[in-house]
């Protein structure tokens, strides 16, 4: 199996299909809607579903033949949703005890201000409590993609940021998420999970399967994807993923 051959694509969100937290473009809104006219499709991030909702399946085309064949994992694959003929519903959800959110959220934010990351300028709130996940967001989830980019761009600040709320809470799942993110799920509980997750939900191996992401460095929340053995191709922002689907696409037969 190769890269231009799979029996499902599953891809990143954030500046993988689209700019962070802003709508797909109308290019890869229709690739997408091609691609699962021909294979399954999967998206794989740390936004929760509204974000999903908002960010893609509100702009695709009218395709209700394409839709049975998405799947949607937000949350990094700690909630998992398929389409059910009307809409998207929710197939599970690995939610986070009382407990283990308490401890995260004051874990994340007493590090955060440790470490003299606690922005008093944000656009939305800098903590989420999403279920399955506690996210921390530097400047708020709705900051400009122009103030994320700029607040840490050689990710030293989420590393750091990482590495001390992962000593604190153990027993939890610490990941560097988006450009100005860090996720915490529960243990063993990434991206990767998510891939054996549609794996065991679609009959479709490992194998037959590649992932599309911009963060597949060590340090990057796509890298578990990498180091489990998929097939991986990296990619610089959407129009990147766009041009390499191009030709995924062209070589694949529409489904009969």
């Amino acid at each position: 199996m190769t890269t231009s051959q799979p029996l499902l694509v599953a891809f990143d969100l954030d500046d993988t299909l689209a700019p962070s937290k802003s709508p797909v473009d109308p290019r890869v809104a229709q690739q997408l809607v091609d691609l699962a006219r021909r294979v399954e499709v999967a998206i794989i991030s740390g936004g929760q579903i509204a974000q999903f909702r908002s960010q893609v399946v509100d702009n695709l085309p009218d395709a209700t033949d394409a839709l049975a064949h998405m799947h949607l994992l937000p949350t990094c694959g700690t909630a998992y949703y398929r389409h059910d003929g009307s809409d998207f519903a929710l197939q599970y959800s690995r939610d986070l005890t009382d407990d283990e959110k308490s401890r995260a959220l004051a874990a994340v934010e007493e590090e955060a201000k440790r470490l003299g990351h606690w922005e008093s300028e944000t656009w939305g709130p800098i903590l989420e409590d999403r279920g399955s996940q506690i996210t921390f967001s530097a400047l708020g989830q709705a900051a400009p993609v122009a103030e994320k980019k700029a607040w840490d761009p050689t990710s030293a600040k989420k590393s750091a940021l990482r590495d001390a709320v992962a000593a604190r809470v153990p027993d939890l799942e610490v990941r560097s998420g988006g450009s100005t993110s860090v996720d915490i799920t529960r243990k063993g509980i990434d991206k990767a999970y998510g891939m054996h997750q549609l794996a065991e939900q679609t009959g479709i191996s490992l194998d037959d399967m590649v992932f599309y992401g911009d963060r597949l460095d060590e340090d990057g929340n796509d890298y578990p994807v990498l180091a489990m053995g998929v097939d991986c191709v990296a990619v610089e922002g959407w129009e990147d993923t766009s041009d390499k689907l191009d030709a995924v696409i062209a070589g694949l037969p529409e489904r009969a």
